[in-house]
């Protein structure tokens, strides 16, 4: 294969081009939709997926404990300091049933988000394919592509659940890793054990990856559950999971997540993330231990608040009637929806941030077709929240 020149790649005008695998990356949506927002003041964002509580208090004193030592404001272990390190580990055994024994690793990182970059710059090459099922979360098929691979959109079914027949199906000589997001952004979905058991099953016959990104795993309503496959025996050694304090404890800002993956995975993950961070924000660490001391008491005090915001949202939703479908969620801070409109999703975006005052994500971002809306319920306060849905509500009834 004949190599491309530089000349070749320049740009218009003599300039030095851009990466062509940079272009074939989506725009991140955030940024466009966040832009709108600030455009037009007052307007309430059911856009990003954050949380609107603050971290526990706990975490405070744990900051004061590195401010107190001078020799800590030096690089840290590529990996993550040992205390925390430590902390995760005692939290993974007691709650996702996953042991951290001498053939696997704990790497924390600058959020899940850099932990799923390690991941695949860490096992895919050029060309290789990573089974998505759609619609997926949008970063994760932009960091596929980022990296040279090629990402491999698989339909779910109706109830928004991947179909294991399908993804055995879209399995060729190139699949590298199958990735599974539960509970799901964008739609909510929690991915019952039994199916997360076949999908990781069928990645170990294939010998690929199954990478498991669990960043809202205390997330659940109602009767679902959280199920970790890297909990089952004998998946260790092709399970790759991935976590975050971003939403959990409040720590969108504080850049925090972390990874457990195979050994021999370790030394390739070091070199990434030693060349892209160095290390995990060491204060960011400390704050970490500090949240996790304040554990689920903590956090499941937010979560009822947050699932008694989301009952509003649903309740006000239900008015459309026909307008909107809302599709089966159990879990996460979103619901998915189509609205019954041949209209392109980013321009009612647009009516609806400037004719409404109101904010959504675009489908399109995840893979979908046709006008679907993802609407995030966990980054207000009840009260505006509901103001929030109300001029949703009102601005499809206007719109569509």
């Amino acid at each position: 294969m004949s190599r491309v020149t530089g000349v070749e790649r320049m740009a218009v005008g003599g300039a030095p081009g851009v990466a062509r695998r940079m272009l074939a990356v989506q725009d991140p949506i955030i940024p466009i939709v966040g832009g709108l927002v600030r455009a037009h003041p007052g307007t309430i964002s059911l856009g990003q997926g954050v949380v609107h509580y603050a971290p526990p208090d706990s975490c405070h004193a744990a900051i004061a404990r590195f401010l107190a030592n001078p020799e800590l404001h030096k690089y840290g272990p590529v990996d993550g300091i040992p205390e925390l390190a430590g902390a995760l580990r005692a939290k993974l055994a007691a709650e996702n049933g996953i042991s951290v024994g001498e053939e696997s690793r704990i790497v924390v990182s600058a959020g899940a988000n850099m932990a799923f970059m390690n991941a695949v710059l860490a096992i895919l090459d050029e060309d290789d394919e990573v089974i998505l099922p759609a619609p997926y979360y949008f970063n994760h098929e932009m960091a596929v592509t980022i990296a040279g691979g090629r990402p491999v959109p698989v339909p779910t079914g109706p109830d928004m659940l991947p179909d294991p027949e399908r993804i055995r199906d879209a399995i060729t000589p190139a699949t590298r890793a199958v990735v599974t997001v539960s509970p799901n952004n964008p739609t909510g979905a929690v991915y019952p054990e039994v199916l997360l058991r076949e999908i990781n099953r069928i990645c170990r016959e294939a010998g690929i990856w199954h990478v498991s990104d669990e960043a809202y795993e205390y997330f659940t309503y109602g009767e679902a559950r959280h199920f970790s496959p890297g909990s089952i025996p004998d998946s260790a050694g092709h399970t790759i999971a991935l976590y975050s304090f971003s939403k959990s404890y409040g720590f969108a800002s504080w850049r925090i997540g972390y990874m457990v993956l195979p050994g021999r995975l370790a030394e390739a993950v070091t070199k990434i993330q030693d060349t892209n961070l160095i290390c995990p924000p060491v204060i960011s660490q400390f704050a970490a231990i500090g949240a996790l001391e304040a554990g689920r008491e903590f956090l499941d005090t937010r979560v009822a608040e947050i699932a008694s915001t989301r009952a509003v949202v649903l309740e006000a939703l239900a008015t459309l009637g026909d307008r909107c479908t809302v599709y089966p969620a159990d879990g996460a801070l979103y619901f998915l929806l189509r609205i019954d409109t041949e209209m392109d999703p980013l321009t009612l975006v647009e009516r609806l941030v400037s004719e409404h005052g109101v904010a959504a994500i675009p489908g399109t971002t995840f893979g979908l077709d046709g006008c679907h809306l993802r609407l995030s319920f966990g980054g207000l306060d009840g009260r505006t929240v509901t103001e929030g849905v109300g001029r949703f509500v009102d601005g499809i009834r206007a719109i569509v």
